[in-house]
């Protein structure tokens, strides 16, 4: 009986350290906004590159490297963090979206989401606004 719980531990302890690591500590992945109009030092309070074609490309591709493993592919959230296809539309999800990735999410000391947003994280307000711009596009109501 020892043994039986013993492999079962071994095994659950197996499944439970790679899913931790699955998800654990990636390095953010740079994004190119080669073609998109450089914003500046100063946060847009909305998305200033809504339905701009260019910037929903480079969206895709920066939201696959850098929120998908924790959002899932195409915003399809997996049950680590929230489906990103919810998020409001256009202005009315930008406030969230932007508060979210300039900020993180911590709770009782733990960090759930990391910043993203420069200074601090990673990426660049250009990039942020481009994944805005595709989770648009994704979007289910």
């Amino acid at each position: 009986m020892n043994i039986i719980r013993s492999s079962i531990a071994l095994v659950l302890g197996t499944l439970a350290s790679a899913a931790v690591h699955a998800h654990g500590d990636v390095a953010p992945q740079a994004v190119d906004t080669t073609g998109l109009e450089a914003l500046g030092d100063d946060w847009r309070p909305a998305n200033p590159y809504r339905g701009n074609t260019v910037a929903i490309r480079i969206g895709e591709s920066a939201f696959a490297q850098n929120c998908a493993r924790c959002h899932g592919l195409g915003a399809v959230s997996g049950g680590i963090a929230p489906d990103l296809r919810k998020l409001e539309r256009g202005e009315a999800g930008d406030e969230w979206f932007s508060e979210r990735v300039r900020n993180g999410a911590v709770r009782n000391g733990a960090v759930y989401m990391p910043k993203f947003a420069k200074p601090e994280g990673p990426l660049s307000q250009e990039a942020l606004w481009a994944i805005r711009s595709w989770l648009d596009t994704v979007a289910i109501d």
